[in-house]
């Protein structure tokens, strides 16, 4: 059926939408125990879901800090252990707000080894990044490299705490006050995560999170700003919304980030199931452990001690020397199984044809970023891998003659 935009309703348009997610929601639920995929998405009960959009629908707010978007930033700032939270559209527009806000400019010390938003978020602030390598045992950002990288226009560090492993942000943090720079955590991997009881979210200056369908929580698409004071939160707020103070006055030049409602409603339900769901991917790391563990060549990281983690990805190393088949060879292998590991994050952002020019970008600067990315595979990861899947994952990795 054609629909032209000039003639739908408000109600054929919401129509339209439910039924192209009920489709993805059917398909991708009659695909989930074949284990193509790295991730799957945590989805709330249809029925519970249809009544929060039942709701909506009778109070005719569909944006513009509804009430399910007021009630799930309070309930997120409380399940997180934060002072401040404002969310966001998406995990890219925090990064950007993030920078807007701190009035960040010049050059920004960041990792190479994250997906794209982390450093396209610098090239829209008109920000030139400034790659350093990282440490081999966690993939994040190397404090040790960040001095020699710093410069007269050095005006933050960019850290990722890649995989949902908390960066040494005690070392950062003291690099940061000695050289008066600000800190910016990308911490879209690191939801729930905790060092000795306390959110890793708290570090630095800001945290930003993703709340895309690929993560341990979503709203479908959705994203959030972790802040430490309501000045602070008041002035991201404008920002997100063309920077309007108030009806008549505007005291920022914004843009339009803010999450709606349906999606808010959606994290509102995720939220009273994500323990469940971090609980059963906890569960799965221990599985790929015990068994991995006696498989030469193949290498992966342990939890760390006091951390609280989420289990958002579960990444592999392939030594090929030893395990007898390159990283490539053995990708192609689970493909053809049926099995799509990802490869995160190969390429390094460095490589890509916007920021290859920049001398920092140069391989022989970040020689562990450029092994560790021609090594990994993240296996699949998720609340909804059956033991079937898991042992036909590990025989896979295991017959490797």
């Amino acid at each position: 059926m054609y629909y032209s935009p000039s003639y739908i309703t408000c109600h054929e348009s919401l129509n339209i939408h439910l039924s192209a997610l009920l489709i993805y929601t059917s398909q991708s639920h009659s695909s989930l125990p074949i284990t193509r995929y790295v991730t799957s998405p945590l989805l709330p009960s249809l029925d519970d879901f249809s009544s929060s959009l039942k709701e909506i629908w009778e109070s005719a707010i569909l944006t513009n800090n509804g009430s399910f978007h007021k009630k799930l930033e309070k309930e997120l700032a409380t399940y997180l252990k934060v002072p401040y939270l404002s969310l966001f559209t998406n995990g890219t527009l925090p990064l950007i707000t993030a920078l807007q806000a701190m009035r960040i400019t010049g050059e920004v010390i960041t990792t190479p080894f994250s997906f794209v938003a982390t450093t396209h978020a610098l090239w829209w602030n008109g920000i030139k990044p400034v790659f350093v390598d990282i440490e081999p045992t966690t993939c994040n950002l190397d404090p040790d490299k960040i001095e020699a990288a710093i410069t007269p226009r050095t005006t933050a560090i960019m850290p990722v705490h890649v995989y949902g492993k908390p960066c040494n942000t005690k070392r950062i943090q003291e690099i940061a006050d000695k050289y008066g720079l600000k800190v910016i955590y990308d911490a879209a991997h690191a939801f729930g995560v905790e060092v000795n009881g306390e959110s890793i979210l708290k570090a630095g200056n800001m945290s930003t999170l993703s709340f895309h369908a690929t993560k341990v929580f979503n709203t479908l698409e959705g994203g959030a700003l972790i802040m430490h004071d309501e000045q602070t939160k008041k002035r991201i707020d404008y920002l997100k919304n063309f920077g309007f103070a108030n009806e008549t006055e505007v005291v920022a030049p914004g843009i339009n980030s803010k999450m709606d409602e349906v999606r808010a409603a959606f994290g509102l339900l995720n939220l009273k199931i994500v323990d469940q769901a971090i609980s059963k991917r906890r569960q799965t790391a221990i599985q790929y452990r015990e068994i991995l563990a006696t498989v030469p060549g193949v290498t992966f990281f342990e939890d760390m001690p006091k951390v609280r983690h989420n289990y958002s990805y579960f990444p592999i190393f392939i030594n090929e020397n030893i395990y007898g088949m390159t990283r490539d060879e053995l990708y192609i292998k689970m493909k053809e199984h049926n099995i799509w590991g990802r490869r995160y994050f190969y390429p390094l952002i460095s490589t890509f044809s916007t920021y290859r020019g920049l001398e920092s970008a140069k391989p022989e600067n970040l020689p562990i970023a450029t092994e560790m990315a021609n090594k990994v595979i993240c296996l699949p990861m998720h609340h909804a891998l059956k033991e079937n899947d898991i042992e036909r994952i590990l025989k896979l990795i295991m017959n490797n003659g």
